[in-house]
């Protein structure tokens, strides 16, 4: 795809003439429209590959043309044309989906690099699109490929593909066909008639099949199993097998075992697997992509700032700048631990500790920006926990980020007239454990988010999250052998316990 016809949206006429003669003549082809609602229509006639936008127009404006656009066709890219200091608007533009935004007054090379940067993702997407549709294709020849395996019991009998080996009475060898020879590695001149299942067989699979003839007066025929087989010649393959043990007026006359070879089978499975790691990967990747462009927004959004105060010496604009550049900072740190946290196994390092005393050192962390949001922070200790045996930094982490988000739950509640809190309370259970429960009266979640709080990169933050923190307490908690249990409705609030094994102190012999 040449992504080569771009629709060019101004109210004024003369940037709209401008635009369209420059890009022209660098080889693309031009639609125009004078207002939001023109441009519509127009994108609805002429289906251009880039729309190029201005942010502010009467009537219908950028943003609401990039959402009704977002809406006919999620994968169009859309520039928009912003004036400087509109930060917010162009930041709400990128979450809408816009691919780029470039300043007034448009600059020949600006809009170059963001018409070449929308093609790139045009062009990557066909490649992915491409690229899922043979992976589709060739799952499906996979799957299939395994369901004609798994009928190959009905076609064993008029098939010689699969090993088949029958024994008479006296367990000699009288049928060995040559997919056996080819599975076993000898030679049917050299094993029919000659071979005793002892001499063809391992001792534990000659084993398996004399305790079926034994068995074989209640049953006859026997259900698939699976078992390794080792040659003669050193290899070894996974097989599937069954047997047919023959009576003749009630005495054993000998019996017919079937091998399918699942070399193949286990190697389809692997890439199965393989493609479904990759498709997660993709995922996960993407997810980050995401959150990291959002940082870079902040990031870009502060030093803005910055340099307006600097340039006007307004020492406030100066402080706000650098208050988002930290703020942002501090979420590259938070992402770059989640991601070492989650991608090493670690065993827990367990100490003499204190819950209480760590539920105290979270709430210090915590309380100014909670203070800040209007939300109120209460503890409510057992002190009969004491001293216990645990991963101090695995409390900490954990309650860390269920108590943040415990906040973050409060401040995104639509319910203005609440009194905001956030409580913490230690207990003892009666199966030994102990618990920190995490509590709050925001805005709670919906069964269809409860199911996916721990899914790689989920998040109900929406850009704001990178769906590690649940997923990396429940890692840290799970290598603690503890569990965390869930309570929560829309409009309520939720309910988060982590339980670990209670072990104190003075049962441990410290010497």
């Amino acid at each position: 795809m040449l992504a080569n016809k771009i629709l060019i949206v101004d109210d004024e006429d003369i940037i709209v003439r401008l635009l369209s003669m420059s890009l022209r003549s660098d080889g693309y082809e031009t639609v125009t429209a004078n207002c939001g609602e023109q441009g519509l229509a127009v994108f609805k006639a002429e289906a251009p590959d880039i729309v190029v936008t201005d942010i502010k127009m009467p009537g219908m404006d950028g943003l609401e043309l990039l959402k009704k656009i977002k809406d006919i066709d999620p994968e169009k890219e859309v520039i928009i044309v912003t004036g400087h200091g509109d930060i917010d608007s162009t930041i709400t533009a990128l979450q809408f989906g816009a691919s780029d935004f470039i300043n007034k007054p448009v600059r020949d090379e600006a809009l170059a690099i963001a018409l070449e940067r929308a093609k790139a993702k045009i062009a990557i997407r066909e490649k992915l699109k491409e690229y899922t549709e043979n992976l589709e294709f060739k799952i499906a020849e996979a799957t299939d490929e395994i369901r004609r395996k798994s009928n190959f019991q009905r076609l064993l009998i008029r098939s010689s593909n699969d090993a088949i080996v029958a024994f008479d009475h006296d367990w000699k060898v009288v049928v060995f066909n040559p997919g056996a020879a080819n599975m076993f590695g000898e030679a049917v001149k050299d094993v029919r008639n000659k071979m005793s299942i002892d001499e063809l067989y391992t001792p534990k699979i000659a084993k398996i099949f004399k305790n079926q003839a034994k068995e074989g007066k209640q049953q006859n025929t026997f259900p698939w199993r699976e078992n390794i087989i080792n040659t003669k010649d050193g290899r070894q393959i996974p097989v599937r097998y069954t047997s047919n043990v023959l009576h003749e007026k009630g005495e054993f006359v000998g019996t017919v075992n079937f091998f399918q070879d699942l070399t193949e089978i286990k190697r389809l499975e692997k890439e199965l697997v393989q493609s479904e790691r990759l498709a997660a990967v993709g995922q996960t990747v993407s997810g980050l992509a995401h959150y990291v462009k959002n940082i870079l927004i902040g990031l870009k959004g502060g030093s803005y700032v910055v340099d307006v105060g600097i340039a006007k010496n307004d020492t406030e604009k100066f402080k706000a700048g650098w208050k988002t550049i930290k703020r942002n900072i501090k979420r590259v740190g938070d992402l770059t631990q989640d991601l070492l946290t989650y991608s090493k196994q670690r065993e827990p390092e367990f100490e003499s500790c204190s819950p209480n005393d760590i539920v105290n050192e979270v709430i210090e962390l915590i309380t100014d920006i909670a203070r800040s949001n209007g939300v109120f922070v209460s503890k409510e200790f057992d002190t009969g926990i004491g001293e216990v045996m645990a991963d101090p930094q695995t409390i900490h982490r954990s309650l860390l980020n269920l108590v943040n988000n415990a906040i973050d739950a409060c401040i995104e509640d639509e319910d203005t007239s609440k009194k905001h809190e956030v409580k913490i309370r230690t207990y003892v259970d009666n199966n030994n454990y102990f618990g920190l429960e995490v509590k709050d009266n925001g805005c709670g979640m919906d069964e269809d988010i409860q199911k996916q709080l721990f899914n790689p990169m989920f998040s109900s933050k929406g850009g704001k999250g990178t769906g590690l923190g649940l997923l990396v307490t429940g890692k840290l908690i799970e290598e603690h052998k503890g569990v965390i249990e869930t309570e929560t409705s829309p409009g309520n609030g939720s309910t988060f316990t982590i339980k670990l094994p209670y072990e104190k102190v003075n049962t441990v012999d410290k010497n």
